[in-house]
């Protein structure tokens, strides 16, 4: 059976991917990210990562393929950790596509080389976590030639780890052709839209703790964007570099003097930055905490946890005209549902816009799939720092290992 076609979209930039080697009836070594989150019982409760891998993993098995993936989970630091073994991702990868997935107990050693060797045509196996091996983190190249071995043509897929240079996703990329898969490939296509040539106007949605996370966005797309609205534990630095009164709210002291700059570079570059005026603070850092509204100064003994329902409004109206939105960041505290309720108002707002929506991975992702609105955004991202680092503007050695085209 030939494989089947896939039509490319014409964005993967320079980069080779699936579409462009012929992998029929090849070893594939597919790095995937399935670092899920797991419960005290050992069972995934949000799959969503495995999920996203699905297209790529798919056309590997429609193309008579052996695929070998290869994951990180959780920070073992080197060692063997029980409960991080990657068994319940290979269940749940067995249910999603309705065949056996097996999990080995390793990721390098003669059992694995065994096993590979005795891996059919559309057979799935899925090696033990890579970071049980301080050697990944390392980028050791003896253990990437180990890896790399089992292979013979390397497939990254993992956005979401694309940032990190370890063995897995950078070092075997020295001993393989390597090539990118279908989310990565669609991860790019979208945030290139942002930090490429977006269709304007152009708005930035930015939230989470601090400052320090979003400041290499935010200097790398001042000069693209058209608006940008600013929540979370953030907001609360800018405010009090305008002088206003924050109470027992978030502030990083040490980035007041850049929050000035960059209010004062927004203006002088006609960007339109919407900061909170009204706030829902509460009197400890509690999901049961009491809670009440209160306008643009925040009493002492009080810290914010979300935006109030005026802000969210002003929010919203400013995010009418855009025609792509990127949101990086929750507006409150997303996890606490007295203080989730900005972020979902804006969530809903998004997901009935005609704009191209794209949520930059992480907590956002987490906020969104919460709502029940995932599905209906134009783009979610899989990877936290990825994108962050992405947008930024930085070169993510994952993609820049892959072959030219």
């Amino acid at each position: 059976m030939d494989c089947p076609i896939k039509s490319g979209n014409g964005m993967l930039m320079d980069k080779k991917t699936i579409k462009d080697v012929d992998i029929r009836g090849k070893r594939v070594l597919m790095r995937v990210d399935f670092n899920v989150p797991l419960d005290e019982n050992l069972q995934i409760t949000d799959d969503t990562r495995i999920r996203a891998a699905l297209p790529t993993i798919k056309y590997v098995l429609e193309c008579n393929a052996r695929l070998i993936l290869m994951s990180h989970l959780g920070r073992p630091r080197g060692k063997v950790v029980e409960n991080l073994r990657l068994k319940p991702a290979a269940l749940r990868l067995s249910e999603l596509l309705g065949k056996k997935v097996e999990a080995l107990n390793d990721c390098i050693g003669p059992e694995v080389k065994a096993a590979v060797d005795a891996l059919t045509e559309k057979e799935v196996l899925l090696l033990e976590n890579t970071r049980f091996h301080k050697e990944e983190k390392d980028n050791d190249s003896g253990f990437a030639k180990q890896l790399a071995s089992l292979g013979e043509v390397y497939l990254s897929d993992a956005f979401g780890s694309v940032h990190r240079a370890h063995a897995s996703t950078v070092g075997v990329a020295g001993h393989l052709p390597a090539v990118a898969g279908f989310l990565l490939e669609k991860e790019i296509k979208f945030l290139s839209k942002v930090t490429g040539m977006p269709d304007k106007p152009l708005a930035l949605v930015l939230g989470g703790a601090k400052v320090s996370d979003k400041i290499g966005v935010i200097n790398n797309m001042l000069d693209k964007v058209d608006t940008i609205l600013i929540g979370g534990g953030m907001a609360y630095t800018f405010l009090k570099a305008k002088g206003k009164n924050i109470g027992s709210s978030k502030l990083e002291a040490d980035k007041l003097d850049l929050a000035k700059e960059i209010l004062s570079g927004a203006a002088s570059s006609g960007v339109k930055i919407f900061l909170p005026g009204d706030h829902v603070v509460a009197d400890a850092f509690s999901a049961s905490a009491h809670s009440k509204l209160v306008g643009e100064d925040i009493p002492e003994g009080w810290m914010g946890l979300d935006v109030g329902p005026e802000t969210t409004e002003n929010f919203i109206s400013a995010l009418k005209g855009a025609r792509t939105v990127l949101w990086n960041g929750p507006l409150g505290v997303c996890e606490w549902e007295p203080f989730s309720k900005a972020s979902r108002k804006v969530a809903e707002f998004l997901a009935a816009s005609s704009a191209i929506s794209i949520i930059g991975g992480g907590d956002t992702a987490a906020a969104v799939a919460k709502f029940g609105l995932s599905s209906k955004m134009s783009h979610v991202s899989t990877g936290g720092g990825a994108s962050l680092e992405f947008l930024e503007g930085k070169s993510l050695p994952g993609i820049a290992v892959l072959q030219d085209k």
